[in-house]
Formats: structure tokens, C-alpha cells, sequence
């Protein structure tokens, strides 16, 4: 039953074929037979887990049984969840014993979805390999000596791995699209305020945006479904009224305009990367969509400009973690200051200090107006940009990563080359538009994922886009052979 989608485990869960005890059961196994090679969950939650499966099956006996009731699924170990350890994959929350849900896992757990545990991220969501985690890194199931992409590598990992049909991820500046792409999975960002960040640990506030990650866009259009939604509890949700993603998967495509941004296909794209696109794309000219080169003429603009505005909210965020209401405290401080100190470099690890340090510098008295103001300046002209190709355009696409995935190690040294792995994700964050990648293609044995940005509330319409392809190809049903 692991090969199957979301949606397969559902039917079968309808039809009696098996249980959700069963079926959580068998992912229990899976991951503590498969996991010790991935390192992709911190936590995993097998009592818990059991429980809520044998509520489920009450449920579904009773009658009361809704569309994913007793489906297993895993949670970014960003998200608070109630009695379960809330880490962050930091060594400053690797106490925290969150004592209330985020609205994510709270929708999650009142359409009878069950958790199997919290997966391994970057520390604080800051990087694109998964390897500053506290925990350690987690690897590529694709090859096992390569990144799996990050922050939600964890998330990435298990699903592709099938560790988990599903999992949450949250995405800043691609880092739910970017390991999918590495991945080889279904991964989408939703419109900024689509989904509640309640309870949902803090990066950057006017860019953190949480999303499912699933082996099809049918699976995440499911998924959405209970994601989505106005939260009186967060003041950045959006009131705008929830369609069901699941209606429009199947409308045709004929005459979709694809727009192809030029600046996408430039120095710095790997040679299979881009041909694996171009392949899709030509796959998606077949069923009759129209391809339309634009412009955005402020893309490169994008990664100085994020690595200003990120680090800025990420020093203000991060400011509560001081040693003293909860978290990691350092022993024997000699004062206060001490205290305040040392708990946070102790605590916090070389990634975030980093960021921390940039973030509060271009917040510092002298230095606001020349780079933070500044840098939501250009973030102003990139929404601009896409708003002007979205009037000749349904859709944009592209590579969502500049390459397959790299070797655990090959970029540590260089933090630069990495902020680089989310050149082509972070503008769409910058803009708060929704973005997607599927798997479209490989690179040595290792997954291409392909990106589709849409207009502002249109994940119905990538959805769309997306489940045709998906219908036409098989890229998103590949598992990699060592978890077959």
C-alpha cells in the first residue's frame, strides 16, 4: 500500500480494503525500517499515532467519516502540536513541549488525519540542503550522499521516500518547492495568507506561507482543502472563501498561455535541468497550451533583496528566544546579560547567528533607509513585474532549481552558493503569489522538478495545470529504488 497517493489510500480506506490502524501500521514500519539511512523525522509519534488511527476507524465505523479521515501524514517539525515536541530542528527548542496546536495541525486533526511525527528541517526553516539541523542532516533518497533540499528536506525526504504519503511543509523563499524538486514530489506554496501561520513558528512574517507536500497535485489539491481558510487568529489570513481544489483538476488546458521568462534560461541553469523543462513544456504544447516568452526584469533582484528583508523579520522574530520563558538556558550564567548570551549562542546554530547578525545590522539605527527600506523597494518592482506578465499570461514556468540536487558538503563552505539553490523560488515569495513544482524530468538519477507560478488565489488553476501533466507522464509516480 506505500506506492499508492493520497488519494488510492483514501478510496481504499472507504472501501474497508484496509484500516487506518493497518495502514498507520505499516508506515510506523516503514519508517523505523527505512529511516536510520534518511534521518528525515526528529520525532515520531507511534502511540499517538495509533490512537487517532483507532478514532478514525470509530469514526468511519459510525457513519462520521469525511474525505481523508484516517489517511497518515507528517508535520514540519515547525508547527506547534500539542504535548509532542516542537523543535524548529533547533538545539534551543529541543525541549519545547508545545502546549497548543497550530491552526494547520488543528484542521488537520479535525478531518481525521493522522500524525505519524515531526520532520527534520533546516534550523529555523534558514537554508536550502537540510543540513544545519540540530539533528543533523537529512539525505536524498534518490542517492543517499546528496541534500534533499531544504528547509522542509524532512518533509521531502519521507514522502518521497514513502515514509509518508504526505507531509507539511512551509516555504519562505522556495523551501517547500525546492526539495520537492529535488525530491522528485508534488510540492505547493499557496498565496500569501491562504493558509494560517498560527502556531506555525516564525522566520519571516511577511513571507513564511505553510503548504502541502504529496506525491500528486490531485493529493495536494486534498490536502489544500483542509489547509486552507480564513484564521481569525492570525492577522495576515486572507477572508476570501475556500473553492474545493479538487473540482477544477480535470478542466482541459486548450489554449492555457504559458508564460517563459527569459531571465529563467540564463548562465547558471544546469544543461539537464533545462532540458527537462523543455520537455515538459513541449509536453504541455501537445495538450494545447501556447507558450509566451516574457520578462521579469527585476528576477535577479530577488536574492539580495530577500537576504535583507528575511534576516531583518528573522532577528525580530527570533528576539523572544532569550533563555528565560522557554527554550534552551545556558548553566551557571554569572548575570543577566551573561544569561542572554550565552543561552543564544549556545542555542542557536552558525545559519541563524548568521542571519540574526545580517538581520539586525540592516535594522540598526544609520543602515534601515539604505537596505531594509531599500530592499522592499525592489520587492515592490518584482510584484510589478509579475503583475505585468500576468496580463498577457495564465501561467508562468521554469526550473524550480538551477540544478538536480548536490553532495552533502559540496556547499557548506560556501553559504552564497547556497542562497543561489533559490534563485528562481524567492521572487515568487517576495510577491506572495502561489507557486508549484512537480517532478518533470531527471538528472544522473536524480529528480528535475519543473515551476509553475500563478496569479494571486489561482492554486486551483496550477493544480489544474499540473494534474494534466501528471496525467500525461509518470515522473510523479517514481520511487527511488532503495524504498520501492
Amino acid at each position: 500500500m506505500h506506492d499508492k497517493t493520497l488519494k488510492q489510500l483514501a478510496d481504499a480506506l472507504a472501501a474497508r480494503q484496509i484500516s487506518s490502524v493497518e495502514l498507520t501500521g505499516l508506515y510506523l514500519d516503514r519508517i523505523k525500517r527505512f529511516d536510520p539511512q534518511l534521518n528525515s523525522f526528529i520525532t515520531v509519534t507511534e502511540s499517538q499515532a495509533l490512537a487517532q488511527a483507532a478514532a478514525a476507524d470509530a469514526a468511519r465505523a459510525a457513519g462520521k467519516a469525511v474525505a481523508l479521515t484516517g489517511v497518515p501524514i507528517a508535520h514540519k517539525d515547525i508547527f506547534c502540536t500539542q504535548g509532542v515536541k516542537t523543535s524548529c530542528a533547533s538545539k534551543m527548542l529541543d525541549n519545547f513541549i508545545a502546549p497548543y496546536n497550530a491552526t494547520v495541525v488543528e484542521k488537520m486533526n479535525a478531518a481525521g488525519l493522522v500524525m505519524l511525527g515531526k520532520t527534520n528541517m533546516d534550523e529555523f526553516a534558514m537554508g536550502s540542503s537540510n543540513e544545519s539541523s540540530f539533528y543533523g542532516p537529512v539525505k536524498n533518497p534518490w542517492n543517499t550522499a546528496f541534500v534533499p533540499g531544504g528547509s522542509s528536506g524532512g518533509s521531502a525526504a519521507a514522502v518521497a521516500a514513502r515514509l509518508a504519503p504526505a507531509a507539511t511543509g512551509t516555504d519562505t523563499g522556495g523551501s517547500i518547492r525546492q526539495p520537492a524538486s529535488l525530491c522528485g514530489i508534488t510540492g505547493l506554496k499557496p498565496t500569501y495568507g491562504r493558509v494560517s501561520r498560527w502556531g506555525m513558528i516564525a522566520f519571516a512574517s511577511s513571507l513564511d506561507q505553510g503548504g502541502p507536500m504529496a506525491q500528486t497535485a490531485e493529493d495536494a489539491a486534498l490536502l489544500l482543502n483542509v489547509m486552507a481558510g480564513f484564521d481569525p487568529k492570525d492577522s495576515t489570513s486572507t477572508h476570501i472563501d475556500v473553492p474545493d481544489y479538487t473540482a477544477t483538476l480535470n478542466d482541459s488546458i486548450e489554449g492555457l498561455r504559458i508564460g517563459l521568462p527569459k531571465e529563467f534560461f540564463g548562465e547558471g541553469l544546469d544543461a539537464d535541468v533545462e532540458q527537462c523543462v523543455r520537455d515538459a513544456i513541449r509536453e504541455y504544447e501537445k495538450l494545447g497550451a501556447k507558450v509566451v516568452e516574457i520578462s521579469l526584469p527585476n528576477t535577479h533582484l530577488s536574492i539580495p533583496a530577500y537576504y535583507v528583508v528575511a534576516p531583518a523579520e528573522a532577528s525580530s522574530n527570533l528576539s523572544r528566544f532569550d533563555g528565560v520563558r522557554f527554550g534552551y538556558r545556558c548553566n551557571d550564567p554569572e548575570n543577566l546579560e551573561a544569561l542572554y548570551k550565552r543561552s543564544r549562542g549556545e542555542g542557536f546554530g552558525e545559519e541563524v547567528k548568521r542571519r540574526i547578525l545580517i538581520g539586525t545590522y540592516a535594522l540598526s539605527a544609520g543602515y534601515y533607509d539604505a537596505y531594509y527600506l531599500k530592499a522592499q523597494k525592489v520587492r515592490r518592482l518584482i510584484k510589478n513585474d509579475f503583475d505585468a506578465a500576468f496580463a498577457n499570461v495564465d501561467v508562468i514556468m521554469g526550473p524550480t532549481a538551477p540544478h538536480a540536487g548536490f553532495k552533502l558538503g559540496e556547499k557548506a563552505a560556501n553559504p552564497v552558493a547556497l542562497y543561489l539553490s533559490d534563485i528562481y523560488t524567492i521572487a515568487v515569495n517576495m510577491a506572495g503569489l502561489p507557486g508549484l513544482s512537480l517532478p518533470a524530468g531527471q538528472s544522473n538519477g536524480l529528480p528535475v522538478g519543473l515551476q509553475i507560478i500563478g496569479k494571486h488565489f489561482a492554486e486551483a488553476r496550477l493544480l489544474n495545470v499540473a494534474h494534466r501533466f501528471q496525467q500525461a507522464t509518470d515522473w510523479h509516480l517514481q520511487i527511488p529504488a532503495a524504498f520501492a
